[in-house]
C-alpha cells in the first residue's frame, strides 16, 4: 500500500503543532536537528523538565514524568547530535523520583482544566511502572549516542526499578504496562540480557498471537496492536511475533492514513487542542514506523 508523502506534507501544514512539523521535517530532511531542539525549548521549564501540552493531554504547564518521554522522543530523532537539555532533564528526574528508584504517574497539577481524568487523578506518592518504564525505555534510546544520559544516575535507578517492578508481576496487566514494559525490556535487553531476556518471554505469554490487546477503560474501539509492542525491526521483541502478524499490522497502520493525509487516533482525546496535536504527533509517529520497517 503507498503512502501519500505529499498528503502527509499538506496534513502537517495544515493540522500539526511547530514541534511535529520540524520533527517531520527531520525525517524528510528538510529540517536540522538545531530546528527541532527549538521548538522543544517551548515546552522547557527553568527546572529542566517539560510541561505546556508536550503531552497533549496533560496541558498544565509545570514540568511532569508523562512530558518526559516525549522529549526523549526528539533527543533520540536528534541523533548523533547531543544537547545538554537531556542530561538536564535526568537531572529533572532524579530530583523528582520517588524512594524507590520510580517515578508517580503524575506529579500534582496547577492547572486542571482540558487535562485527561487518568492525570488530574495521579497518586504522586506511589511509583508508576507504566510512566516510569516508558521514559526510561526512551532515556535508553537517547543513550545510545549521548554519553551523558548513559552515564546518569538516575538512569540507572529507573533501570533497577522496573526491572523489579517486571519481575515482581504475578498477574496480566493493563495493556499499556503490558506494552510499555515490553518496550523497556527490547531496549535494555542489549545492555543486561541476562535479566530482560527472560522476563520479555514472560510477558509476552500475555500477548494474543493476533497481537491485539483491547484496552480496559478506553474507548469502544480502543486496542493496542504488534507495532505498539515492537515498533522497530530486527530487535528481540519483535520475537514475541510471527512475521505474518508483523506484516498484518504494517499493512493495518498504513491503511489508517486518512484522505486529509494524516493518520487517526483510536483513543478519546480531551480538548480541541489535544485532538489536533495527537493526529500531529501521531501521524510522525506512523511514518517513522513505516519508513523504519522498509514501507517507505
Amino acid at each position: 500500500m503507498n503512502i501519500d508523502l505529499l498528503a502527509v506534507d499538506a496534513f502537517m501544514a495544515g493540522h500539526a503543532r511547530v514541534l511535529d512539523r520540524r520533527r517531520f521535517g527531520l525525517m524528510t530532511g528538510r529540517t536540522g536537528s538545531a530546528d527541532v531542539l527549538a521548538a522543544l525549548d517551548g515546552y522547557r521549564n527553568a527546572d529542566g523538565g517539560y510541561g505546556w501540552g508536550l503531552e497533549p493531554d496533560l496541558r498544565s504547564p509545570e514540568s511532569q514524568p508523562g512530558a518526559a518521554l516525549h522529549a526523549f522522543e526528539v533527543f533520540e530523532e536528534v541523533a548523533p547530535a547531543t544537547a545538554p537539555q537531556a542530561a538536564a532533564l535526568c537531572d529533572w528526574l532524579e530530583s523528582v523520583s520517588l524512594p524507590d528508584g520510580g517515578l508517580p504517574f503524575a506529579l500534582p497539577l496547577t492547572v486542571a482544566e482540558a487535562t485527561a481524568p487518568w492525570w488530574r487523578g495521579a497518586d504522586s506518592t506511589v511509583s508508576s511502572l507504566q510512566i516510569t518504564s516508558v521514559t526510561c525505555a526512551a532515556a535508553w534510546q537517547v543513550a545510545a549516542h549521548d554519553a551523558a544520559v548513559a552515564a546518569h544516575p538516575w538512569l540507572e535507578r529507573a533501570t533497577r526499578y522496573c526491572l523489579g517492578a517486571i519481575e515482581a508481576m504475578d498477574d496480566k496487566p493493563h495493556a499499556y504496562v503490558l506494552a510499555f514494559a515490553v518496550r523497556f525490556l527490547d531496549v535494555v535487553h542489549d545492555h543486561m540480557p541476562e535479566a530482560a531476556a527472560p522476563l520479555l518471554r514472560r510477558l509476552g505469554e500475555y500477548i494474543p498471537g493476533d497481537g491485539r490487546l483491547p484496552v480496559e477503560g478506553g474507548t469502544e474501539e480502543e486496542a493496542l496492536h504488534p507495532l505498539d509492542f515492537a515498533p522497530h525491526p530486527d530487535r528481540p521483541a519483535r520475537r514475541l511475533f510471527t512475521p505474518e502478524v508483523v506484516a498484518a499490522d504494517l499493512d493495518r497502520l498504513a491503511a489508517l492514513q486518512r484522505d486529509d493525509g494524516g493518520w487517526v487516533v483510536d483513543y478519546a482525546t480531551i480538548s480541541p487542542a489535544g485532538s489536533l496535536e495527537w493526529r500531529g504527533h501521531t501521524t510522525v509517529k506512523a511514518i517513522d514506523i513505516l519508513r523504519r520497517n522498509g514501507r517507505l
